[in-house]
């Protein structure tokens, strides 16, 4: 996982990932966020704070550990990655003490897009 070295929530949302030694993440502070996404190929619009590659998988933002696991077990042949946009509050390690924004999980790639969840 790529993050800002001053960005909290990226911490969070990897503890989030790991629950109960469910997965490995590898942090990585890179102090220019903007080249990773570009070099990843994240659209500007679907961009957060920290990217993650999972086997071959970009992982963009607060995407839920089910819906990495979903992608994985599905592997939909056109799929780039998964992108959460911004910080919606509720979202993995943006947990706000109740408070929740609804936001979706985008799946991208090959010019395409779908939403992959969504979350009231």
């Amino acid at each position: 996982m790529y993050r800002d070295p001053s960005c909290g929530c990226c911490e969070a949302w990897a503890a989030h990932m790991q629950q109960g030694d469910r997965h490995e993440v590898a942090t990585v502070d890179h102090p220019d966020m903007a080249s990773v996404k570009t070099q990843h190929g994240v659209p500007d619009d679907l961009r957060s704070c920290h990217t993650m590659i999972a086997d071959g998988y970009v992982i963009e933002g607060h995407v839920p550990a089910a819906d990495v696991e979903r992608l994985l077990a599905e592997r939909p042949d056109w799929v780039e990655g998964l992108a959460v946009a911004g910080m919606p509050l509720g979202s993995p390690g943006m947990e706000a003490g109740g408070k929740v924004q609804p936001y979706q999980v985008i799946a991208f790639g090959n010019g395409r897009r779908e939403v992959f969840a969504s979350y009231p």
